[in-house]
């Protein structure tokens, strides 16, 4: 008796953990265009920092002539230049927490130990946004590697492109009216 017992509440803490683990993953994350605009943001980081580099030489075999084979890539439309892009995107996620105060804004943590707010609650919320974005890439990543190769991802335009075009994490009405708002803020300004 005893051992059934013991067995059929193996059986239901199994069958918990089983139904708990088929659930979807909770998104941590509420705005998802906050975060979105974030990642966009490292990416243009990233976009602005590169270097300018040659063409990839892929010719390194030899004909029966002694001619090197093969052909040269631009690298602004190489393979190369996405993975760099975007290979350890995520990982720069982690340096970015959560201001909550009307609006949800990420920002990025020079210092974590001048961090004003709770640091253990800051970590966990990079945590998230670096989960989010890797659940984003997952998403998008063919279609924003192919348009960076194409060179239509330009600085200024990555968020739109990530955020408005491909995730549809971001309507059109608020980035076009944060755009209005901040063209009217210059008209009067030198």
């Amino acid at each position: 008796m005893k051992m059934s017992v013991s067995l059929s509440m193996s059986m239901l803490y199994l069958s918990l953990f089983l139904l708990v683990g088929m659930l979807p993953p909770s998104d941590a994350v509420d705005d998802k265009c906050a975060a979105c605009k974030a990642v966009a943001e490292e990416l243009e980081i990233g976009l602005s920092s590169e270097r300018p580099r040659n063409h990839l030489d892929m010719r390194h075999r030899l004909d029966s002539k002694g001619q090197r084979e093969g052909k040269l890539i631009d690298y602004r439309v190489s393979e190369l230049r996405v993975v760099e892009l975007l290979d350890d995107l995520c990982e720069k996620m982690q340096d970015y927490t959560l201001k909550v105060i009307d609006t949800h804004e990420w920002f990025k943590v020079d210092n974590w130990d001048s961090l004003t707010t709770n640091k253990q609650e800051g970590r966990a919320y990079s945590k998230d946004i670096s989960s989010y974005c890797g659940r984003l890439l997952e998403e998008t990543e063919d279609e924003l590697a192919e348009l960076i190769k194409k060179g239509s991802v330009k600085m200024g335009d990555v968020s739109k492109v990530l955020c408005q075009d491909l995730s549809k994490h971001c309507s059109q009405t608020s980035v076009s009216h944060e755009a209005e708002v901040d063209d009217d803020g210059d008209n009067g300004e030198l």
